[in-house]
């Protein structure tokens, strides 16, 4: 994995961040930090600011206002160092239609200065169910595949922190159990894993932390082994009512 400013302190911490769209006000003073080695999940409803604060957090899109440091790093300061500490999959696939599988990892294997690129790429497309499908251009796979490319290409350089945004969305069976079993044999303690979803059965299953964003703000934060899968479903149903 990438090496980072220090481990001390967290891998990830937003501190009064902000993201404004027009008048439209999505992330509201935002606090949160991710501890080293944890598994987070952000549950909330459509429109909560989810995938907002992934790209913002992952240097996609630029905060209103606020401070983030990833990995250490100052995201105003240190975005170049950020990113390679970081693997991001989001709705946006972030790949190049035109050119193949192959090609696309090999461009992100160069832009990383991957030593044996090769190799990389084909135990990444072992991990990720997608090694037949190399030599095959973006455009003509299915989404699913597409998909399994683009996580393929978050993991390729190994890094210590990853962001999943919705990662289930599009996929199949088959590559959603490919996609679990790549986090639970990544993580061990050693990559910080940051993931939104809707699913509370997968992510109460994932996660060793829960949290809930609301009204542009984390309204919930509770150590997985503390929660009774009940009690939070009821949890999370009132506070996305209270975002309605």
């Amino acid at each position: 994995m990438s090496n980072t400013n220090n481990n001390v302190g967290f891998a990830i911490e937003a501190k009064r961040l902000r993201k404004s769209f027009g008048s439209n006000l999505v992330l509201n003073e935002l606090d949160m930090s991710v501890d080293w080695g944890s598994f987070t999940v952000i549950f909330g409803s459509n429109g909560s600011g989810k995938s907002t604060l992934v790209n913002n957090l992952a240097t996609i899109s630029t905060p209103t206002s606020g401070e983030i440091y990833v990995a250490g790093f100052d995201i105003k300061k240190e975005k170049a160092l950020i990113r390679k500490n970081i693997g991001v999959v989001t709705h946006e696939l972030l790949l190049y239609s035109d050119l193949t599988a192959y090609e696309n990892l090999f461009f992100y294997g160069k832009m990383f200065n991957l030593p044996d690129i090769e190799h990389k790429i084909e135990l990444t497309a072992e991990i990720t169910g997608a090694k037949d499908y190399l030599r095959k251009k973006i455009k003509h796979m299915s989404h699913g595949m597409q998909k399994r490319i683009a996580i393929g290409r978050a993991i390729l350089h190994d890094p210590p922190i990853l962001f999943l945004d919705e990662p289930e969305s599009g996929l199949d069976q088959e590559a959603l159990e490919r996609l679990y079993e790549m986090i639970r044999s990544g993580q061990n303690g050693k990559r910080t894993i940051l993931m939104t979803t809707h699913n509370i059965d997968r992510g109460l299953e994932m996660g060793d932390r829960v949290t809930v964003l609301s009204k542009g703000k984390i309204s919930y934060d509770k150590k997985r082994v503390d929660i009774n899968r009940d009690v939070f479903e009821g949890d999370y149903i009132s506070l996305r009512q209270s975002q309605l």
